[in-house]
């Protein structure tokens, strides 16, 4: 974990809100962790990211629950390893997913989860039936683990293409923008999180050393996501979310908006692990799932926002990004199976 990565001291709060330590307690586990306590008063302030992990362990053993008291059940100290120990004995990541889920089901009252597949497409859907909304960073904070023991147990990075929860957007949200991309959507039907179904086929082939080195590396190892949103992707990449795509500058208007040269750019965000191309097609990636689930928007109309010459090449970039052509993912967005006969008939898979 790089030195630079940094979490908002908006989500140490949240960590800390059901965590039913006295404010002593919870001072002097700050002060182990390396967090100053007076910083939960300072709004925008960040620490770093692995002193949030540090926190994460410390919260766990204190209460005996890796979940932060956020359900009526207790997570268990132990429960982490359990499901990635139970997942890896499956044979691929859909069945070992399935495993975890139904052991996060069974271990708490409000967080059962189906996994659902669409063809190239798979959701995982939270039946909360008619429970009161839970607050967004229990989600989000369900998500995370979900989303990291899938990538482990896969061994490689699983995109998300969209989170949607039922409770309303929080007021601090820009990590979770982060963390999980730009099309989060809040105070819908139901809480489910969104991906490309092709890793569900991959054989899962994790050992015992593995594991313990997963674990012993957990949290941070999933949090490892987190970047400063000071970072100069993070910027490049709001400002081209603020322009239309017809508009985006080449790498020297770029660089020369930034007061620095075309080779300094490329080298800052090679450090941190981009390349403006890269930074365009996610861009392009992430508005394009977002308009994809507003109905009345056309493909034809979608491409031309993106600047693409032509629905074609839209569509042909649409697959090699999600792996699903945008008639199925908006039909599982929306609901509308009719909708994937009509985009299959005019754009075959």
């Amino acid at each position: 974990m790089i030195e630079k990565d940094t979490i908002a001291i908006e989500l140490v709060r949240e960590a800390l809100l059901e965590c039913s330590l006295s404010a002593q307690a919870r001072s002097r586990l700050l002060d182990r962790v390396g967090i100053a306590a007076d910083l939960l008063a300072s709004s925008g302030s960040r620490v770093p990211a692995a002193a949030y992990a540090a926190l994460w362990r410390a919260l766990a053993q204190a209460c005996d629950d890796e979940f932060f008291g956020m359900d009526a059940r207790r997570l268990r100290q132990g429960s982490l390893e359990f499901l990635c120990r139970s997942s890896m004995a499956q044979p691929t990541v859909a069945v070992g997913l399935e495993s975890g889920l139904s052991f996060l089901s069974l271990m708490l009252e409000r967080f059962g989860a189906r996994l659902i597949r669409q063809h190239s497409v798979a959701e995982i859907v939270l039946d909360e039936g008619d429970t009161a909304q839970g607050r967004a960073f229990s989600y989000f904070t369900y998500w995370m683990i979900v989303h990291g023991v899938a990538c482990w147990l896969s061994g490689r990075r699983i995109p998300i293409l969209a989170i949607e929860l039922r409770c309303a957007a929080p007021a601090f949200i820009d990590d979770y923008k982060v963390m999980f991309g730009e099309n989060l959507r809040f105070e819908r039907p139901c809480s489910r999180m969104i991906f490309a179904a092709d890793c569900l086929d991959l054989p899962i082939k994790r050992s015992a050393t593995e594991l313990q080195r997963f674990l012993a590396g957990a949290p941070a190892n999933i949090l490892v996501k987190y970047r400063d949103p000071q970072s100069l992707a993070i910027r490049i990449r709001h400002e081209l979310h603020e322009l239309p795509a017809e508009q985006w500058p080449d790498t020297d208007a770029l660089a020369r908006n930034l007061s620095m040269s075309a080779s300094t750019l490329r080298r800052r965000l090679a450090d941190e692990g981009h390349s403006y191309q890269g930074l365009k097609d996610s861009v392009r990636k992430e508005l394009a799932i977002h308009w994809l689930a507003e109905e009345a928007l056309s493909f034809a109309s979608i491409a031309a926002r993106l600047g693409f010459a032509d629905t074609s090449s839209f569509y042909k970039a649409f697959r090699k990004w999600t792996g699903s052509n945008p008639g199925h993912y908006r039909s599982v967005m929306l609901g509308s199976e009719a909708q994937i006969g009509i985009d299959q008939t005019s754009h075959p898979d």
